[in-house]
């Protein structure tokens, strides 16, 4: 009994934290943009860009959760202030791929520096099997996040 009582106590302080640093990290992002002139979903899509790379912009809709018409107004103020550029796909010369342009990024590492800096310490804090355990949690979160969103996607 008090085993179990325990571990819904431990769930309950995860997932606050959790939504805490979802605030955080959306804070993060803000002020980040803020001084890049970057819109929240701008930089959103930009690391997806980044992480998942080379896309067309029909991929980065579909991932971005975002309607094509918007990524497309996205995608104009990103190629405007030099983060993304549009080129040919070598394979398909009719499709258009978008990549990130990789000059910027010290740009936008410079402003996560202290968060990667902070990252860091933390993961000195951890032997090897305790950062095998959290990065399988987060991984099986994000999977968990992703399914739920698409139960919620309109069909």
């Amino acid at each position: 009994m008090e085993a179990a009582r325990r571990r819904r106590r431990l769930a309950l302080a995860i997932g606050n934290s959790l939504r805490e640093l979802n605030s955080q990290l959306s804070l993060l992002n803000y002020r980040v943009g803020a001084q890049l002139e970057l819109r929240d979903v701008d930089l959103d899509c930009l690391d997806l860009i980044d992480r998942l790379g080379p896309l067309t912009p029909s991929e980065l809709a579909r991932m971005a959760g975002l309607h094509p018409a918007t990524i497309t107004g996205i995608l104009d103020r990103l190629e405007r202030g030099g983060w993304i550029a549009r080129e040919r796909d070598p394979a398909d010369r009719r499709a258009v791929l978008v990549r990130i342009v990789r000059e910027r990024l010290p740009d936008l590492l410079r402003l996560y520096a202290g968060m990667n800096r902070s990252m860091n310490e933390i993961y000195a804090g951890y032997d090897e099997s305790e950062l095998e355990v959290i990065a399988d949690f987060l991984s099986r979160s994000a999977k968990a996040g992703r399914s739920a969103t698409d139960e919620l996607s309109p069909s």
